[in-house]
């Protein structure tokens, strides 16, 4: 694996169409549960993932033999009021999240739950005060052979 530039994402998502550009970029990203936290004092949510980088992929500039990359990424959410989970063992510290899909549902204004859709039917579902979240790379990125590749029809996709 080579390493390549420190420049990467700097997102952040106040509403549902900032959020769905967060979620493209989180798609088919990585996450260990060891790597997922929830603050209850502080109102915070937050995860370390492993993103896939399609911008790169899909960009049609990337040489036909060269290597796919992955870069570690902070995903963030504020003023979260709540958390609940589904299908996903917080004591298997091993258990990996596969990310489909990041949506916002409005309650009452501003308040809503974004749900954090994962592959075999995991969840995590965040009620928020407000929407305000934050996509971060925190390093260089790195190369991996494979592209992502699942039906399109699973749910949360």
């Amino acid at each position: 694996m080579t390493a390549k530039d420190n420049s990467g994402l700097k997102l952040i998502a106040l509403d549902s169409e900032d959020l769905a550009v967060v979620s493209a970029h989180l798609q088919d990203a990585v996450i260990s549960v060891a790597e997922v936290a929830y603050l209850k004092t502080e109102r915070r949510f937050a995860a370390i993932a492993n993103r896939f980088d399609w911008n790169e992929a899909l960009a049609g500039t990337r040489p036909r033999r060269k290597p796919f990359t992955r870069r570690r990424a902070g995903l963030r959410f504020e003023k979260v009021l709540g958390a609940q989970l589904a299908n996903i063992d917080l004591s298997d510290k091993k258990q990996m999240l596969n990310v489909l899909a990041i949506r916002f549902e409005p309650t009452v204004a501003p308040e809503g739950h974004v749900t954090i859709s994962c592959a075999g039917g995991a969840a995590i579902r965040l009620h928020v005060e407000c929407l305000e979240a934050e996509l971060k790379d925190l390093g260089a990125a790195w190369a991996t052979k494979s592209k992502p590749d699942h039906p399109d029809d699973e749910p949360g996709a």
